[in-house]
């Protein structure tokens, strides 16, 4: 039974706030999800159902996994993935809503996209707090709760695609409450990036 276009749009919501916090490991599951048989996707997305992208999606994935996990440097690795995340979730609304009216199929591209940028942010404030931490395990704790909600998001979305979009909004209204917090992380967040790029092109 294929998905209505209320369920498709709900799915979108769900993988894109996903893709915010881990966009390979989004990906992967869409596509691992449609080759069980236990998704639908719409014919704009059936490139996710292939091999291949699966196996660069878990490539990627496995790279993060352990480049997301090294302080100092998951910073750069995340500062950089922000021209990622974003622009991809907003690709998998607008593939997900192909059957939608253009004007609506631009405008939940630019949701998707927002909603990405919103977990996105959530997600690199909580590592600016997190990472000067002296000692390790925080950080890595952390980096592993955010691909385990990016994971169990995206089944949910696809299994319970109403119930991960009101999940979802529930996330966007407390990052909305917490958006200058956010907004000033982002920031430190891209100064203190710079700061470790220049140190490793022009070491003391």
């Amino acid at each position: 039974m294929h998905p209505s276009s209320q369920e498709l749009v709900a799915l979108a919501a769900g993988a894109s706030f996903a893709a915010g916090l881990n966009v390979y490991a989004t990906v992967a599951t869409l596509g691992l999800l449609a080759r069980a048989d236990l998704l639908q996707l719409p014919p704009a997305l059936h490139m996710l159902e292939g091999w291949p992208v699966i196996a660069v999606a878990a490539a990627m994935f496995v790279i993060e996994f352990f480049a997301d996990k090294i302080p100092a440097f998951d910073l750069i690795w995340n500062a950089l993935h922000t021209f990622v995340r974003v622009p991809l979730a907003a690709l998998l609304s607008y593939g997900a809503t192909a059957q939608l009216s253009p004007g609506a199929q631009i405008m939940a591209a630019v949701a998707g996209g927002l909603i990405a940028l919103a977990a996105h942010g959530g997600k690199m404030a909580a590592r600016v707090a997190v990472t000067p931490s002296p000692e390790p395990l925080s950080n890595t704790a952390l980096s592993v709760g955010e691909d385990a909600i990016a994971i169990a998001l995206t089944w949910f979305a696809a299994q319970h695609p109403y119930a991960a979009a009101a999940l979802v909004a529930f996330a966007l209204l407390i990052l909305i409450v917490l958006v200058r917090w956010i907004v000033r992380a982002m920031v430190r967040l891209f100064r203190g990036a710079r700061r470790d790029l220049a140190r490793l092109e022009h070491p003391a």
